[in-house]
């Protein structure tokens, strides 16, 4: 196979390949189901035609059967009236041979028009039954085609929920919420950066200063203490215990 066909068969794949993924199958069977009201429409206009021709072969028939028969009944009168004496045996049997004539016309336009009749009759049924078929079809792609747009409608809400749910979507909700949680984690450790540095960049005095202030919180807070405990204490009431020396002699 020559570069060039190679290079003609891979663009032939492509444009497969872009026209598959183009396709809607609610679209396309709405189309494809237009189409074949397109061709209904036209097997009705042709199924018309034909029964129009089959009614008029029909007519034909009896005609050319009245014909047949008409010629042949003139030719025997014709003969009666020679034995009548009313003509000539000469002038009827001319006659009677151009009847005869005649009606061997009109059976051979019978017999054409029969073999006519019969197709068309054959074609009628056909086409009737075509039709039925193709009406049948119809209603089942048109059933389907409920059926397809109610899935397809499952199936999109489905989709959605499915890429938001596995952050396939980068512009999804989610997606979104988790890049915003990730920034304000980034803010926070930033700022627990910078304190480190803060706290890496005291001086001496710094922590001195750090130091006595943590030493007076640390007083401050056991001087408080104990003046409650103080307080207290002021506040309970005395306890006076009396002695009855007078039965107590001998402790002198």
């Amino acid at each position: 196979m020559g570069f060039f066909q190679r290079l003609f068969n891979i663009g032939k794949a492509e444009a497969h390949s872009a026209i598959d993924k183009l396709e809607d199958p609610i679209k396309m069977t709405e189309q494809g189901i237009r189409d074949l009201k397109v061709d209904l429409d036209k097997s009705l206009h042709a199924l018309a035609e034909v029964k129009s021709m089959f009614i008029r072969s029909k007519k034909e028939k009896v005609t050319y059967r009245n014909q047949a028969n008409s010629y042949e009944k003139k030719a025997m009168q014709l003969l009666d009236a020679a034995e009548n004496g009313r003509i000539s045996f000469d002038e009827a049997d001319r006659l009677a041979s151009e009847s005869l004539t005649k009606k061997e016309e009109a059976m051979q336009n019978l017999s054409r028009v029969s073999s006519e009749c019969e197709k068309f009759e054959s074609n009628v049924y056909k086409l009737d039954k075509n039709i039925k078929s193709l009406h049948s079809r119809i209603n089942g792609y048109d059933n389907d085609l409920k059926t397809l747009k109610a899935r397809s409608k499952v199936s999109d809400a489905m989709a959605r929920v499915n890429k938001q749910v596995s952050k396939i979507d980068s512009s999804s909700t989610v997606a979104m919420l988790d890049r915003m949680k990730e920034k304000v984690e980034e803010k926070e450790a930033l700022a627990e950066a910078y304190g480190d540095i803060a706290d890496g960049n005291k001086s001496l005095d710094d922590e001195i200063d750090k130091a006595l202030l943590d030493t007076d919180s640390s007083g401050s807070s056991a001087l408080a203490a104990l003046k409650a405990r103080r307080s207290k204490k002021v506040s309970s009431p005395d306890i006076t215990v009396k002695v009855d020396i007078t039965k107590n002699d001998n402790i002198l």
